[in-house]
This record gives C-alpha cells, sequence and structure tokens, in this order.
C-alpha cells in the first residue's frame, strides 16, 4: 500500500471527531435501501477526502455501467466511483460518506486502505448500512438488526438471537476487521420484505437512517423519501388487491406475528394452515413482475 500512503490529503477540514457511514451497493442491498439511503445522506456538493482506485476492485463485465449513444456518438458515461466524501446534516454537524459499488475483488485491499483513512481522517466510529430480503409483510414494522465489534455498540435489542452463517460482504469484513484492529464499528441491516427486494422500497431507507439519527444525532432531510415511501406503499398495495385482495399477504402476516408472540422459531413459520415463504414468494412473483414493467416504463 506504498502507493496510499504517500498521496497527500488535505488537512481534517472539521474540530470534531466524525462518524464515517458507509452504505455500499451490493450483496447488503435489499430494496435499494442503502442506496437510497446514501442518496439522501449526500448534497452532491461534499468534499472528497479521499478517492479509491475503482479499476482495482470493480468489474466491470458483471455491472457494466451505463453510457448514451447520442446519434452518432458515445457520451455521458456513468462512471463508478468510490470516495470518502465530508458532508453535513441540516444543523451543520460533519460526517463522512463512503458511497459507490461494493468492491467485487481485493477485499483485504481495499479494507487496509480504508482503516488507514479512518485513522488519518479520525473518525470516531464506521457505521454501516445494509438490507437483506426476509420473510416479512410490508405491513407490519421492519425488522432492524443491530451490530458491532463489541457489545458497547449493539444499541438495540435484536429480534433475532441465534447463530447463522450467511454469506459474507466487504461491508461485513470490513466490521470484522476493524474490530480485529481495536476500532469501533458498527452498524444496522434492515429486513426487507423478500416479496420487495428487487425494486425501490424506501419504507427501508427511512428505517436505516432513523436509526442512525438516533444513534449520532445527525439530523437527515427525509421530506423526499417520505414522499417517494407515500407513492410506493399506493402501488404496492393496489397490485396486492389486483392479485388475489390480499389473502397471500394475510399469510405473512400470520407467519410474522406467530413469530413475534414466540409460537414459532422462524419468520419462515412451518404451521401447515400457513403457506410457507417459497410459496409465498413464488405466487408474489405475477405481482413482482407487474411493479419491474410500469418502473421501467
Amino acid at each position: 500500500m506504498k502507493w496510499f500512503r504517500e498521496k497527500r490529503r488535505p488537512e481534517r477540514p472539521y474540530t470534531e471527531r466524525p462518524v464515517l457511514i458507509h452504505a455500499l451497493d451490493g450483496f447488503l442491498g435489499a430494496g435499494n435501501a442503502s442506496r437510497l439511503a446514501a442518496q439522501a445522506l449526500s448534497s452532491g456538493q461534499g468534499q472528497v477526502l479521499h478517492s479509491f482506485d475503482v479499476d482495482e476492485f470493480y468489474d466491470y463485465r458483471a455491472r457494466r455501467p451505463l453510457m448514451a449513444f447520442k446519434a452518432d456518438h458515445y457520451a455521458e458515461y456513468d462512471e463508478p466511483r468510490l470516495d470518502v466524501v465530508l458532508e453535513h446534516d441540516v444543523n451543520g454537524h460533519p460526517y463522512l460518506l463512503l458511497a459507490g459499488p461494493e468492491p467485487d475483488f481485493r477485499w483485504e485491499a481495499f479494507i487496509d486502505e480504508l482503516a488507514d483513512v479512518v485513522g488519518e481522517l479520525d473518525v470516531s466510529l464506521t457505521l454501516g448500512l445494509g438490507a437483506v430480503p426476509m420473510g416479512v409483510p410490508h405491513t407490519r414494522p421492519l425488522v432492524l438488526t443491530s451490530h458491532g465489534t463489541k457489545p458497547s455498540l449493539v444499541d438495540r435489542k435484536n429480534l433475532w438471537q441465534g447463530t447463522v452463517n450467511v454469506p459474507s460482504s466487504a461491508a461485513s469484513l470490513l466490521e470484522l476487521r476493524l474490530g480485529e484492529r481495536g476500532v469501533d464499528a458498527a452498524g444496522y441491516v434492515v429486513h426487507v420484505p423478500h416479496y420487495l427486494a428487487q425494486i425501490e422500497y424506501p419504507t427501508a431507507a427511512i428505517a436505516l437512517l432513523d436509526a442512525l439519527q438516533a444513534r449520532t444525532g445527525l439530523t437527515v432531510d427525509l421530506d423526499d423519501l417520505r414522499r417517494q415511501q407515500s407513492e410506493t406503499l399506493v402501488e404496492i398495495q393496489k397490485q396486492i388487491d389486483e392479485q388475489d385482495g390480499g389473502a397471500l399477504l394475510s399469510g405473512l402476516e400470520q407467519q410474522y406475528d406467530a413469530f413475534t408472540r414466540g409460537a414459532a422459531d422462524s419468520l419462515l413459520a412451518h404451521d401447515e394452515e400457513l403457506p410457507t415463504g417459497e410459496e409465498l414468494a413464488d405466487q408474489f412473483e405475477q405481482f413482482l413482475a407487474k411493479i419491474r414493467k410500469e418502473d421501467q416504463e
């Protein structure tokens, strides 16, 4: 990492130690929640304090960036970027935002570089925002899992208390490695209804940002997200009513309620009178396809 350490960085343009929020677009991106949260946190005018060499980490053939073709020439290339940017909340309090594509390659090198940045910029806490699909209905409060490198950083009781093996991500490995270095790191994962995981679901982004605000004291303007949320919920209900009058959703609500009462050990209940998670997912496929088609139009 010699090339990185020789880079000259501007002096810290703040006096209070900032939190570094990372919301990467990739594996932990159900409902586009992390990307929507990052958009709400970004002013588009923040000061870039560190830029990663995206060519080192990005798989262009798997995630081809868009570009415009105008009549007879290529133009307006949507260049992928991965930057640490200084932003300020509505009250002027500073924070650092790392948003962009989750690295496809060289996770350890990415984490080593970011760990150096965390030290050089005197970051007080790194806080990750992510989302995963789960068999939960959108008509119930979203489940949010808090995690951290030590118990004192876990600021809320989790509904899930067991141990489970999950696919790793750059964000989760980052938290693990920072903890091994003795650096405070924490985060939240919101559990998005599995039938909405492939579309934009603003409710999930709002849940992440509400948790972030409660923890850090930052104030984020959520007006645009709340408008999107209202429009999305109306469209979801419309599609559900057209499909089956809500019978499938009712089955999922029964599963959720049984789990929260302690009557089931999983959000995919085993009661034969209730549809399984796979059956619900299959029957919601037409619903998803219709929403995707309307989004494209």
